[in-house]
């Protein structure tokens, strides 16, 4: 909202300080603030958020010179509008602002976003406070007969671009063919760690996350049928070793009780 000539003088006052901190080259200073000072409070505001952005999405950092980065963060600061005070969740809303405000540039790679979401996906699991109940679960039962839990703190996701393999050694001109999939997790060292999984792999975890009475054999056995395999049990124990990776990197985490 824009100052008006209704408000009270002391909001028109900090609109205008505020209008000025967020972009000092096109909202004039408030008239009675020493320009010393001004810059001080712009400056001060200004390097908080880059930070936070810079600490957040360090690959994407990286990929941008000085002025590309700082334009980049400019335009998030000084046009989003967001909706939440705390510095935590900024990150999540510059995925907003790359989503949905910022214009398209033509130097943007077109792995921009699916990047920026990665990194954002694995801040967001080293600093989730919730943590698996343990109370409702077996560690040490038989993942094949028994009904697998997924970790709470497992994400898959689903990226055009193998984001996982992105940097400034490995720029990526266009998407291949098959999407790339993905398990982010915190492990029970609280370890951020991701697998990138084939298609297979990819919908057993899906059905997993939906499931709360089939046995992981049932599982298997639905994706056999799926695939149309001519032997579902070289399925069954193709992902017999599966679940034994998945629960020794803490995605699984034993079966219900």
């Amino acid at each position: 909202m824009s100052a008006t000539p209704e408000m009270p003088r002391f909001q028109q006052q900090q609109h205008a300080f505020a209008a000025h901190i967020r972009d000092p080259e096109n909202a004039a200073a408030p008239a009675d603030v020493e320009a010393r000072r001004m810059a001080v409070y712009c400056e001060l505001f200004y390097n908080n958020i880059e930070g936070v952005l810079s600490s957040s999405f360090p690959v994407l950092r990286s990929l941008y010179g000085d002025d590309e980065w700082h334009a980049l963060v400019r335009g998030f600061f000084s046009r989003h509008h967001a909706q939440t005070p705390y510095f935590g969740e900024l990150p999540r809303e510059f995925i907003h602002y790359l989503q949905h405000e910022r214009v398209t540039q033509p130097s943007d790679p077109a792995f921009l976003l699916e990047l920026a979401h990665y990194e954002w996906v694995e801040m967001v699991l080293s600093i989730a406070e919730e943590e698996p109940d343990f109370s409702a679960i077996d560690s040490d039962g038989d993942l094949m007969e028994g009904v697998p839990v997924l970790s709470p703190l497992a994400w898959l996701l689903s990226y055009r671009y193998p984001v996982q393999r992105i940097g400034p050694d490995y720029l990526p001109d266009k998407a291949p063919e098959q999407p790339t999939h993905i398990v982010v997790y915190r492990d029970l060292n609280d370890a951020i760690g991701f697998l990138e999984l084939n298609p297979v792999t990819a919908r057993l975890l899906q059905r997993m996350a939906d499931n709360r009475t089939k046995a992981g054999i049932d599982l298997l056995l639905q994706i056999a049928a799926e695939l149309d395999h001519p032997g579902p049990q070289a399925v069954v124990e193709g992902g017999r070793a599966i679940f034994a990776e998945l629960q020794q990197r803490g995605v699984l985490l034993g079966i219900r009780n």
